[in-house]
């Protein structure tokens, strides 16, 4: 059985290996999965929220230990890892706990008038057994949230880590140390081949986060089964700022949201458009800030308190694009501020400010995935929608503006699933939000009620009463009925409503569909 080895990225020591599951292994983590499955089904909504509390109350207790490990695997800061994925999991779990049983309850629908006698309502059941792909840039987050939604749904979960961070064993411990249920989430190792058989398991719904490219890949082999897949792609978001803003402000906050976790955030800064008489100002700002940013080196200890605001990035591959599209723009015109070189036989990568990118070049077009920030200017509103909308992407974006008006009327012209005005990425740390993108980025939404309810089967049901009443729209057919249908149509539906002619045509039609009458 092949096996993958797993490296510290800040320091290139060696941590361990892990085994990839072969078929036996997963067939047996289905199997297990759809045993279990009608247990966590037969369970209240409020007992499955009993259950996800277990999860954050361990997180709480252990969160320095499992910062260890997740610094140890990722190379991002402490600070990052308490604050972007414990801080994240924990909140989502505080939401569900209150929000999930009401969500998830029955509804009441209206009738029509025309179905007087029945009654309408919604059900949310569960799929079955869902199947979690997860990136490697927010290992832990990228786990519990949404296979802690899908187990509120009442599934079962298998879950696949990214083969970069697998986190070996820490998952399990999690969840064995909180005495969460066994068997409800289930982990399985290994790279895309092991993916591809997970979904040849036919799991009842995928869903993946990653690139845009491995997202096609699933989608196609999903598709050969018709299973129902939530794609959580790319991005190359864009930052617009107008001229009345606060301009360090404005600075200090999209410097963040390009270097977050060195840049490796789908919903990173990746374009930031700036209006003309404020641009030289800005870029100034931004570069002093960046260089000030303390960038954490192979040499510190991941245990030590975190000075650092910025860790390494995660992998080799990763650095390698980030290099290849800034040497590209580089010969193509644009100009390093700031950074722009990896430290030496190392991951870590300054934060870089560039100016003079076009949306021609990669960097201005492709996602990037690591701490590189494009300024660019703008002159008017238009333009700087018609630049933030031309991206074959469609995750995130921001607008920043003293103007609240404009700055919302922006935000809505702007192609993509989620906006904050005066931040950015903030939608994401508000767990009642939907979190989703368009083109690109992928399509379905996770997080607020559409998460749950994109993890249920919402069933219609149409209740009626046990009696002799034949329904008026079954057989026979006759020219009576017909013409009894063409009056209730123009009294329903024709503007104004003829309500005297309903009120007249109700009796006739209502009695039409007793047994007598149709003898």
């Amino acid at each position: 059985m092949a096996t993958l080895a797993v490296h510290n990225p800040r320091t290139g020591q060696f941590l361990y290996e892990v085994e990839e599951a072969g078929d036996e292994t997963v067939t047996a983590v289905f199997q297990r999965a759809r045993a279990v499955q009608p247990q966590i089904a037969a369970m209240s909504v409020a007992e499955r929220a009993r259950e996800i509390v277990k999860i954050s109350d361990y997180l709480v207790a252990h969160r320095e230990a499992i910062i260890d490990r997740l610094v140890a695997e990722t190379g991002k800061t402490r600070f990052e890892a308490l604050s972007n994925e414990l801080f994240e999991v924990c909140g989502g779990i505080d939401y569900f706990r209150d929000a999930a049983p009401k969500i998830l309850a029955d509804r009441k629908a209206p009738t029509p008038l025309v179905l007087l006698g029945k009654k309408s309502k919604i059900v949310f059941e569960p799929l079955g057994t869902v199947l979690v792909i997860a990136p490697w840039n927010y290992p832990l987050v990228q786990c519990f949230t949404p296979s802690l939604q899908a187990f509120l749904a009442g599934n079962a979960v298998v879950f696949k880590p990214s083969e970069v961070t697998p986190l070996r064993g820490l998952y399990e411990e999690i969840m064995r140390g909180a005495g969460f249920m066994p068997d409800a989430i289930q982990i399985v190792y290994g790279g895309k081949e092991v993916g591809a058989r997970l979904i040849q398991q036919r799991p009842d719904k995928i869903h993946f986060t990653g690139s845009s490219r491995a997202g096609r890949q699933v989608m196609a082999a999903a598709a050969e089964h018709l299973i129902p897949v939530e794609l959580e792609l790319g991005g190359k978001d864009a930052a617009i700022v107008f001229a009345d803003v606060e301009v360090e402000k404005a600075a200090n906050g999209i410097v963040w949201a390009a270097f977050t976790n060195a840049g490796q955030a789908c919903t990173a800064v990746e374009r930031c458009f700036v209006e003309e008489p404020i641009y030289e100002e800005f870029v100034a700002a931004a570069v002093k800030i960046a260089q000030n940013l303390r960038v954490a080196t192979a040499k510190q200890d991941g245990r030590l308190p975190d000075t650092c605001d910025m860790g390494s990035m995660t992998a080799e591959f990763q650095v390698q694009i980030v290099e290849k599209q800034l040497a590209e723009a580089v010969a193509a015109g644009a100009n390093v501020l700031c950074g722009g070189a990896r430290q030496p036989d190392s991951l870590f990568f300054p934060p870089t400010v560039v100016v003079d990118v076009t949306q021609e070049m990669a960097l201005g077009r492709e996602e990037t995935f690591g701490p590189v920030l494009p300024i660019m200017k703008f002159q008017t509103e238009a333009e700087a929608i018609a630049l933030a909308n031309d991206s074959p992407y469609g995750l995130g974006a921001s607008v920043w503006s003293a103007d609240l008006a404009r700055a919302e009327r922006v935000a809505r012209a702007l192609k993509v699933g989620n906006v904050a005005i005066n931040n950015h990425m903030l939608t994401e740390a508000n767990p009642a939000l939907p979190y989703g993108g368009v083109k690109a980025s992928g399509y379905g939404r996770y997080k607020g009620d559409w998460g749950l309810l994109g993890f249920s089967n919402v069933k219609a049901l149409m209740i009626g009463g046990d009696n002799d009443h034949i329904e008026s729209h079954w057989y026979p057919f006759t020219p009576t009925k017909y013409a009894l249908f063409g009056r209730l149509m123009e009294a329903f539906f024709r503007r104004p409503r003829a309500w005297v002619g309903f009120l007249r045509s109700a009796l006739p039609f209502d009695s039409l569909g007793s047994k007598e009458k149709i003898q």
